[in-house]
């Protein structure tokens, strides 16, 4: 009879111990939170560049004359992010070196030529996050340094810092806790410039339009 009590009590606390674990159970996630994209990160982009350069004369005979463009760059960056369930809200800056450039000639054989130097921006960034994969759009002020230059013999090159804005779009993807890579288009248009040259040369405005597509690595700090 004592066995069989000692039995029952010890199958009735077995039962109870088990419902109770799986109630505690049910309320404990079974995996691991998500990354968390929150932060302040640095890093390095690389990519290509291509575009177009309007060159127009403001005095003398008129004239118009479109530089293609095109090279590569290699920059850095700097951001902060913070994640709000799945929306990702944060800014970016960038500065990068250029070897984008053009020439072309005109018909009365003067090579006409346009440089991007450096380029970089100031952006808002706004994303959507699907654990470590964050899909964003990006967009802000654009500034450059862009040189015009013409040979006809004799030869002059001005360089101005030129003002616009930038739009695109990218995508990250959060390899470890600490790094991510990621690929990037954007779209500037640095808008357009007065220059005003030494004769015989005559003063010209220039406007020049960039697309780029690049990747980056970023550390999260």
């Amino acid at each position: 009879m004592r066995r069989l009590t000692f039995a029952s009590t010890g199958f009735l606390v077995l039962m109870c111990g088990s419902a109770f674990a799986a109630d505690i159970g049910a309320d404990v996630p079974m995996t691991a939170p998500g990354f968390d994209w929150t932060g302040y990160y640095a890093g390095l982009q690389a990519g290509y560049g291509w575009g177009q350069s309007d060159i127009s004369g403001t005095e003398g005979a008129p004239f118009s004359i479109t530089p293609d463009i095109d090279g590569g760059f290699v920059g850095g960056h700097v951001a902060g992010l913070w994640q709000f369930d799945q929306a990702v809200l944060g800014a970016e800056a960038e500065l990068n070196y250029s070897s984008i450039d053009g020439t072309t000639e005109s018909g009365l054989g003067s090579t006409f030529g346009t440089d991007i130097k450096w380029f970089g921006s100031v952006n808002a960034k706004a994303g959507y996050a699907v654990d470590r994969l964050l899909v964003y759009g990006i967009g802000g002020v654009a500034f450059a340094g862009i040189e015009t230059s013409q040979v006809a013999g004799p030869a002059f090159a001005s360089t101005r810092t030129n003002i616009g804005w930038t739009l695109g779009a990218g995508v990250d993807y959060a390899l470890t806790d600490k790094f991510v890579v990621g690929a990037q288009y954007r779209y500037y248009d640095f808008g357009s410039e007065h220059y005003d040259v030494a004769e015989p040369f005559n003063d010209r405005d220039q406007d020049v339009k960039l697309n780029t597509v690049g990747i980056n690595l970023s550390y999260k700090f």
